[in-house]
């Protein structure tokens, strides 16, 4: 068996709209294609065996056992794989459990695919779920732990911590997008101008003050000792000499930590003598320059939460520890501590398990113990110096106890530091009481406290602290941060109509972000170059803090690659369906291409408007698998379909009478005429018409006014500034060149309707064979460019995309043959050389039609050619 591609999917994608996170793995079985399960002897024997837990798959029968049954019956192993690629990522502490494999479109090749939880462990579960198959199938044994264990190492290096996971949840839940800024735990909520950040529990909002303030212990102690907040006794030096001195005047028992520690690095505790207090020392000076040295507060270790400046959770920490039982070694009761189920790997589980690293010795020597040492029944031993639950410790949520005095000294703090979200630390001996009576003092204040402890207490009630931190940062009822979306898909026209759209909203007053094959712009200035219609651009505009609507072209390649860059859009436009780039990425028909475009008006809001073409079949049918609001636009208003909208009182857009117009239910408001938009070429174009009618639609659904509309279609040229590689007109002294980006026998027709509107003496088309096209379709377009051109020029691509020049350009000039075997060929594979050779030959009054697909290219020769002859025009 043989891995050909493994692709992630990160949101709605041809395999599911709803199931984001999916791994997508092309497998060739190759051999096995001929030995399903049934003629492997022994082999569900082995499977149950290695997995016994996956009696719970039910697969297609619907019972427990039921993919056990399958097998037994006989299935493909890319099917087997598919549920050991869940199974093993389950075993590694992610439950996951959607799979389907379906057919690539060859013989013995699936499109093997299954969910995942973190990307990188989602693709090495593909690759070793191969492996295990291929073991299973051998007959050989397979060592899973190490695997599994890997697994684990790639989850924790990748998912955001509890925290953070805990506030993205959150906004999920409310309805508000989010995407992850960096590899950390960098998160946007919301889109464009409307976005907040979080950072694990630093917000975009959290003062910097008072994160310096809260990292300053000596800064922090000294404010809340001004404001009479308890807190313990003692000083900061930086030198040794000074330690015996600071002790004696403190006194014992203290505490030295260092003053720029965290996460409880170089503190020691509980310091009784002089040698101990060196030692202490020492080790916090190797975390930070300068030490506190201070009262060692008797009680217990209480975390105390604000947000907002409002007290919301509290937590009783207790550090790891063990308790002995007289007869196990401290390894053996580390052992049976980490056996509850609660522990887990990392942040895998509500409880972290418990290790023996170099502090731990360290600790456990102090005591008087090794590692190989027997406790004594009923004696506690701590192991770690801190109480973080990441080290294994543990937390009782105490919230409901804590004294109203104790409260109200959290919630002053969280002014006095200004922190929007801290932790504060407290020592005492009851919480319930205030700490002026037992005693307690404030040992520190945090910014960006975990909350884990909270999430998920080892004792008492969880806390939904995440809620507090969200509501914060969208105080307003029902907002979700979100900006417009507007997503165009199609065959053709998209780039047009989303250029249109973003026209129409910057003549409004909207702050403008969109993406185009030839690029992403944020308020009309080109920000990245070449094909950015995939979802990375995507993001990049709804990442941009200035944009406050977005018009996105989402074109196939980007779905199948990785789904969209978003979950949910406003309005989805679909321009038409037709033959393109078939054979790709397992999409053989127009039936399955048009599953793929159906991706983005599934993925609009309820209150949303998907917009489709109701003159083409494929388009029209997707109607019944969206959720939300249905509107049509057609060329011809007698369509039956629009007729039947327009009835249930829906919104269309038709032409009609040669007018531009826009409906509500049968009342008609006329934008334009047609031949007075410049972008129809006097309504010549067409194609352009059937761009402009999605787009008012879009418009007027958006509450863009009819002025701004007709504002927009009279401003938007078609030229190379606007709408650069789309019916591009250039005046020459004795020809014209028309520059387009008609790429596939649908672009072609349409182009060669528009181009016989067009008088000339002689018609010249320059045309290439496209390297990811069927060899059908590229004799398509050769057959086509025969009916429109006098003269064909054979250029070739910039990028050939898999086959060679030679085929090409057979291909073409076959469809071309095919079609009038006497017409004039000329074959220059360079496009500058072609578009050359077509200039310095052109007669008087001819049309030259440069086909490109690289557009920046040949548009900047042609404006070159336009500038050359103007010199020469002012010279003589």
């Amino acid at each position: 068996m043989k891995i050909r591609e493994i692709r992630a999917m990160r949101g709605p994608n041809y395999w599911s709209v709803r199931r984001e996170k999916l791994i997508v793995m092309v497998l060739d079985l190759q051999e096995m294609e001929e030995r399903p399960t049934d003629k492997c002897p022994g082999f569900l024997d082995r499977l149950k065996a290695m997995f016994p837990s996956m009696y719970s798959h039910r697969c297609s029968e619907g019972c427990p056992g039921g993919f056990f049954m399958r097998v037994e019956e006989g299935t493909w192993m890319g099917h087997v794989i598919e549920h050991i690629a869940l199974e093993i990522q389950t075993m590694a502490g992610m439950d996951t459990g959607f799979g389907r494999t379906r057919g690539y479109g060859e013989k013995g090749v699936y499109s093997v695919v299954f969910s995942y939880i973190e990307e990188n462990a989602g693709r090495y579960a593909a690759r070793v779920a191969v492996d295990i198959c291929q073991a299973l199938v051998d007959g050989k044994d397979y060592d899973l732990e190490p695997h599994l264990q890997e697994m684990r190492e790639l989850r924790e290096a990748e998912r955001l911590g509890p925290s953070t996971g805990s506030i993205v949840e959150e906004a999920a839940s409310r309805g508000i997008p989010w995407i992850r800024l960096n590899k950390y735990s960098l998160c946007q909520l919301g889109y464009g101008a409307n976005q907040k950040r979080i950072q694990a529990t630093v917000t975009s909002e959290t003062s910097s003050i008072g994160v310096e303030l809260a990292c300053d212990k000596e800064d922090t102690k000294y404010l809340l000792e001004q404001a009479e907040i308890e807190v313990p006794r003692g000083d900061i030096i930086s030198r040794e000499r000074s330690l015996k001195e600071t002790c004696e005047k403190i006194g014992y028992p203290l505490v030295i930590k260092p003053i720029d520690g965290n996460h409880g690095r170089g503190i020691t505790v509980d310091i009784r003598s002089y040698e101990d207090a060196v030692t202490a020392f020492h080790a916090a000076k190797e975390v930070s320059s300068r030490v506190i040295i201070e009262n060692y507060i008797q009680g217990a270790d209480y975390r105390l939460l604000v947000i907002n400046h409002t007290f919301v959770a509290a937590a009783l920490r207790s550090p790891a520890h063990v308790i002995g039982d007289g007869k196990s070694t401290i390894t053996e009761l580390v052992a049976l501590v980490n056996l509850d189920p609660r522990r887990g790997y990392g942040h895998e589980k509500e409880l972290t398990a418990i290790t023996i690293n170099d502090l731990t010795k360290t600790i456990i020597a102090d005591a008087g113990y090794s590692v190989d040492s027997v406790l004594a029944q009923g004696e506690k031993l701590i192991l770690k110096d801190t109480a973080n639950l990441s080290t294994g410790g543990t937390a009782e949520d105490v919230t409901d106890i804590v004294h109203p005095a104790n409260v109200a000294m959290a919630e002053r703090i969280s002014k006095i530091i200004d922190l929007d979200i801290c932790g504060i630390d407290i020592m005492t001996t009851d919480i319930s009481k205030p700490l002026s009576e037992t005693g307690g003092a404030v040992l520190e204040v945090n910014a960006g406290p975990g909350f884990r402890m909270h999430l998920a207490p080892t004792k008492g009630l969880p806390r939904n602290v995440a809620a507090p931190v969200v509501d914060k940062l969208f105080p307003q009822k029902g907002n979700k941060g979100r900006i417009p979306i507007v997503a165009i898909t199609g065959t053709n026209g998209k780039t047009t109509t989303s250029r249109l759209i973003a026209h129409m909203a910057k003549m409004s007053g909207y702050r403008v972000g969109y993406t185009t094959s030839d690029g992403v712009y944020i308020q009309n200035r080109l920000l990245m170059k070449g094909d950015c219609t995939g979802p990375q651009s995507a993001e990049f505009v709804l990442k941009d803090p200035t944009v406050n609507f977005a018009v996105l072209e989402c074109a196939r390649g980007g779905i199948l690659r990785a789904g969209l860059g978003f979950s949910k859009c406003d309005i989805a436009i679909v321009t038409n369906i037709s033959a393109d780039h078939l054979g790709l990425k397992g999409i053989h028909t127009i039936e399955q291409l048009a599953r793929v475009k159906s991706v983005v008006p599934e993925t609009v809001l309820p209150d949303g408007y998907a917009i489709l073409n109701a003159d083409d079949d494929l388009v029209y049918e997707m109607r019944k698998s969206v959720t939300c609001n249905v509107a049509l636009f057609s060329m011809d208003e007698e369509n039956p379909r629009i007729k039947a909208l327009q009835r249930k009182g829906g919104i269309t857009a038709i032409y009609e009478n040669g007018f531009v117009t826009l409906c509500r239910g049968t009342w008609k408001m006329r934008i334009m005429k047609a031949e007075t938009i410049p972008l129809t070429y006097g309504g010549r174009a067409k194609f352009m018409i059937q761009n402009i009618l999605p787009a008012i639609i879009a418009s007027n659904v958006r509450g863009i006014s009819i002025e701004d509309m007709k504002a927009a279609l009279e401003t938007f040229l078609p030229s190379a500034s606007q709408t650069p590689g789309r019916l591009n007109l250039f005046e020459f002294k004795k020809f014209r060149i028309l520059l387009d980006y008609a790429h596939n026998p649908a672009g072609m027709r349409a182009l060669q309707k528009f181009i016989n509107e067009i008088e000339a003496s002689v018609k010249v088309g320059v045309v290439a064979g496209i390297g990811d096209r069927r060899e059908e379709d590229n004799n398509e377009i050769g057959s086509i460019a025969a009916e429109m051109f006098d003269e064909i020029i054979i250029r070739q691509d910039k990028h050939l995309r898999g086959r060679t020049e030679k085929e090409l350009i057979a291909m073409l000039r076959n469809g071309i043959l095919s079609k009038y075997p006497e017409k004039k060929i000329t074959v220059i594979p360079s496009e500058k050389e072609a578009i050359h050779h077509a200039v310095e030959h052109a007669v008087e009054g001819s049309l030259i039609v440069l086909c490109s697909d690289v557009v920046p290219d040949a548009l900047e020769l042609v404006k070159s050619l336009k500038e050359k002859e103007q010199e020469e025009a002012d010279i003589s």
